[in-house]
């Protein structure tokens, strides 16, 4: 009976089984990596509009500055959300606790970026927090909004291949 069970494991692992699931891994990293430069590229572009918009309204580069310096904030933190998941791609899935304590680690690490960045820009650049705060509020939200369009798209586009 444990021979019968091993001989369907072995048939259903073969070599050529193998390397097409490693292909298909390796081509879902690429996607991955891909769509994270998408992402961050939709954020530079939103906070490029949103600082345009605040300067139509406001008439003073001042508060575009603030803008254009919390959607910055944002793009730093896309940036390292993108940098820090393709790192934590490199370590092995059987060391789920060690993967566990990375993710924590990067979170408050951006965390902690995202915080001593908007304190600076307030602080020691002096700009308006509420446009600082408006212009960062506004690149996390095109984070999220690119994120889940940019991930159904692509499920689209796996379901018409199939």
């Amino acid at each position: 009976m444990g021979n019968m069970a091993n001989d369907a494991v072995q048939e259903c692992l073969t070599l050529p089984e193998n390397a097409a699931i490693i292909a298909a891994l390796l081509d879902a990293e690429a996607k991955e990596k891909k769509m994270a430069r998408q992402v961050v590229l939709l954020q530079i572009m939103a906070t490029l509009i949103g600082a345009s918009v605040a300067y139509s309204i406001q008439s003073t580069p001042q508060f575009a500055i603030a803008v254009l310096s919390g959607g910055g904030v944002s793009v730093v933190n896309g940036t390292l959300l993108a940098w820090r998941m393709d790192r934590a791609a490199l370590h092995p899935a059987h060391q789920a606790h060690h993967q566990l304590r990375l993710m924590y680690y990067y979170a408050a690490e951006r965390f902690l970026v995202v915080v001593v960045l908007l304190c600076l820009c307030i602080v020691v650049l002096k700009l308006s927090p509420l446009a600082l705060l408006a212009g960062f509020v506004m690149g996390q939200f095109a984070l999220l909004v690119a994120r889940l369009l940019l991930s159904k798209i692509k499920t689209e586009i796996a379901t018409k291949n199939v």
